[in-house]
């Protein structure tokens, strides 16, 4: 980390790297307040391989300082902002934490008061603090003691030879994983891991030297580490992000900095669209491979024609992908693309683990240089197959061409009177039904046996019935749902502390639904306040 980002500093020392809504940072001003604050971190007991956890929302100062954690050869580890007291606690000891650095408050959590109030004792002072429950926390920073300190020469000096100390297969970060059922894992990347991953992925997401990056997404997911952070790091580009998401602010920001390509949420982008024609704001400068909601009918892709980008966190993101500004043939239509360089993918039959032939379903496992280096807690038998593959949880098939299609995931597969479903499969076909902005399907179970219900949101509302006779042009009479919840937001969408769906939330909503409703389709009340 600390080579790539010296390295861009010289190249391009007056480039915007990152902007917020308030902030704005050169490679030259990164690079050397990065250094200041790794020097602060010294002289307050970080060294090479201390873990240290940061839980503050996307901004400048998230970027400089986890530039400055990682360039000493200390581990990063990056905590949700959606943290509750009792999961912030249980992530600390999972990833042996010795040091936390934390905003005082976001969106009215106060993250020491949380620790504070689940032991029973008073907030947390800054400075040294160790809790009976936590006995790897030393050191609570607040953002003043990381920020404005000026340490000195001397220990500038230790600093410095700590990052030249810094070799490629370190361990960089602990990041937790986003799952939509149990808890987080905490997941080990080395620089070269992670930093690779991101660079194999580049070209698929058309992002070069002059890429101005609009993403969203929270930096503790890898989704915002190392698609937003790093990918801009490692190409020259400019990332441009905000704390809130807002649509008229986002618009303004869209406009004011001239992002060239915007990765954030579909569903977001469709209500950006419609915002921005409200406005009349045009974004003239997004390119193709931004979500193709912003960008102008004529150059849009034809709707399934383009990958569907492909990845973990324990891959560190998308291991196979396929250029999102150029349309895939036919045949591979609603396929994630081919492995990017290095990385070996092969299916294997669920039960006996032995692989199958090309265009055979099975469990998707993956080995390459980008992969996991462990996760905390866990051996590497318990990991890894003894050849060193990773089995992913996810179900899928290669063609004979090598593209890989996802099916969705092991313990989301379900039969249907004796019929195999996956829900992914069905919430694709769903977000293709005009008038559907967003769709999230699981399985309920029933007396009967399961059943498929989704939640679907759209403006104005479908009737139930105008959906399922949609679905039906879509999809076998069997994978379409029998069990509606109809919304004009996902805000109520049950979801885990990094912000992923809860299938487990979703799934027990929509049974309470179903039992309401016994054995017929029926809907959830629009807004929470009218039967469908």
């Amino acid at each position: 980390m600390g080579s790539l980002v010296s390295e861009r500093a010289r190249e391009q020392p007056s480039k915007d790297a990152v902007v917020d809504t308030a902030n704005r940072m050169s490679y030259w001003e990164l690079d050397e307040s990065a250094r200041r604050i790794a020097a602060t971190l010294v002289s307050g007991g970080v060294t090479a391989g201390t873990r240290v956890g940061l839980i503050m929302p996307n901004n400048v100062d998230w970027v400089r300082i986890a530039v400055a954690v990682t360039r000493i050869g200390a581990v990063l580890v990056p905590l949700s902002t959606l943290l509750s007291g009792a999961e912030l606690r249980a992530q600390i000891r999972t990833a042996s934490i010795s040091h936390l650095v934390s905003v005082d408050e976001f969106r009215g959590r106060r993250y020491l008061d949380l620790l504070s109030d689940e032991i029973g004792g008073p907030a947390l002072p800054p400075g040294e603090a160790i809790l009976a429950d936590l006995p790897s926390l030393r050191r609570v920073w607040t953002l003043p003691d990381v920020l404005d300190a000026q340490p000195g020469p001397e220990i500038q000096a230790v600093a410095e030879s700590l990052e030249t100390a810094v070799a490629p297969g370190d361990t960089m970060i602990v990041i937790f994983t986003s799952g939509s059922s149990g808890a987080p894992k905490g997941v080990l990347h080395s620089h070269a891991g992670a930093l690779g991953a991101v660079a194999s992925g580049l070209t698929a997401r058309c992002i070069t030297s002059d890429t101005r990056l609009y993403l969203p997404m929270p930096f503790f997911w890898v989704g915002g580490f190392g698609a937003g952070i790093l990918s801009a790091l490692i190409a020259g580009a400019t990332l441009v992000t905000e704390e809130i998401p807002v649509a008229d602010t986002t618009l303004a920001l869209l406009e004011r900095e001239r992002v060239t390509l915007f990765r954030g949420w579909p569903d977001q982008a469709v209500a950006l669209a419609r915002r921005a024609d409200e406005v009349d704001i045009g974004l003239s400068a997004l390119r193709p491979g931004s979500l193709p909601a912003l960008l102008p009918a004529d150059r849009r892709p034809e709707p399934g024609s383009q990958a569907n980008l492909f990845g973990m966190t324990e891959t560190f993101g998308p291991y196979a992908g396929f250029p999102l500004d150029t349309a895939l043939r036919r045949a591979q239509w609603g396929s994630c693309g081919t492995p990017f360089g290095g990385m070996t993918v092969r299916i294997t039959d669920v039960e006996s683990g032995v692989p199958v032939p090309a265009g055979a379903e099975g469990q998707i496992e993956v080995r390459g240089p980008h992969i996991l280096q462990g996760i905390c807690g866990r051996s590497r038998e318990e990991v890894f197959t003894p050849d060193g593959f990773y089995r992913t949880g996810d179900l899928g098939c290669l063609d004979t061409d090598g593209f890989l299609f996802h099916r969705g995931r092991i313990d989301d597969m379900v039969k249907v009177n004796g019929a195999t479903v996956y829900p992914s499969e069905v919430q694709a076909a769903l977000r293709r039904i005009t008038g559907v902005e967003n769709a999230f399907v699981t399985h309920i179970d029933g007396d009967s046996g399961p059943r498929i219900g989704a939640a679907v949101v759209c403006r104005p509302p479908l009737d139930p019935s105008e959906l399922r006779t949609a679905a039906k042009e879509l999809l076998s009479s069997f994978k379409v749902p029998t069990v509606w919840l109809v919304l004009d937001s996902d805000e109520t969408i049950p979801r885990g502390g990094t912000g992923k769906v809860d299938a487990r939330g979703l799934r027990d909503r929509l049974a309470r639904l179903g039992t309401t409703a016994g054995n017929h389709t029926t809907s959830a009340p629009v807004n929470g306040t009218r039967p469908a």
